[in-house]
């Protein structure tokens, strides 16, 4: 990711190239490439990928670690989970808790905008050994097909592997390929 515009222009093409012949009327795929090469750049994330299913349109995942001031245990992600619950927000569909494959808490949050058209899932996964949390953001500018979307990315989400890092502590993050998906150019059913 060298540049926004770079950024954006290779996920657009993506998007156009995944959606196929209605990409000429859906202004939104500029739009969520845009968000996303600008949260992407912001939060020098680790992961930027178009997410594809058969029965869906193109949604854009953003993946990254953050730095926290201290590691949240998993009380501290039910805590999370609450606060966020409390502040609400619009369009705020539906909160939960669950634990991945290797035992970490992830709090998820689902968010479906005011104007009903397209859907957004925020991941939080804390690292319990080390101050940094990991965190998903998955933009589907239509929504149509989003529970298949919502689905790959969880499986992509359960496979997280923190491993130890020379840099601050740790950025880096593993996680298990999805099934069937492409690397270098999509997460896929």
């Amino acid at each position: 990711m060298s540049s926004v515009e770079a950024t954006s222009a290779e996920l657009l093409s993506l998007l156009r190239q995944v959606r196929g012949p209605d990409r000429a009327r859906d202004p939104g795929l500029e739009v969520a490439a845009t968000q996303a090469a600008e949260l992407a750049l912001r939060h020098d994330a680790g992961v930027v990928a178009v997410v594809e299913h058969p029965n869906a349109d193109p949604a854009v995942l953003v993946a990254g670690l953050v730095a926290v001031k201290r590691a949240l245990t998993p009380a501290a992600a039910e805590e999370l989970c609450f606060h966020l619950a409390d502040a609400g927000g619009p369009g705020l569909k539906e909160m939960t808790t669950a634990t991945t494959a290797a035992g970490y808490p992830v709090v998820i949050v689902e968010r479906v905008p005011v104007d009903g058209v397209g859907a957004q899932l925020q991941i939080v996964v804390p690292d319990p050994a080390h101050p940094r949390i990991a965190v998903f953001t998955l933009h589907s500018p239509s929504g149509r097909g989003w529970l298949e979307l919502a689905g790959i990315t969880g499986r992509f989400v359960n496979g997280v592997q923190f491993t130890s890092s020379a840099r601050g502590g740790g950025t880096p993050s593993a996680a298990a390929r999805p099934a069937r998906g492409r690397p270098g150019r999509s997460a896929s059913h």
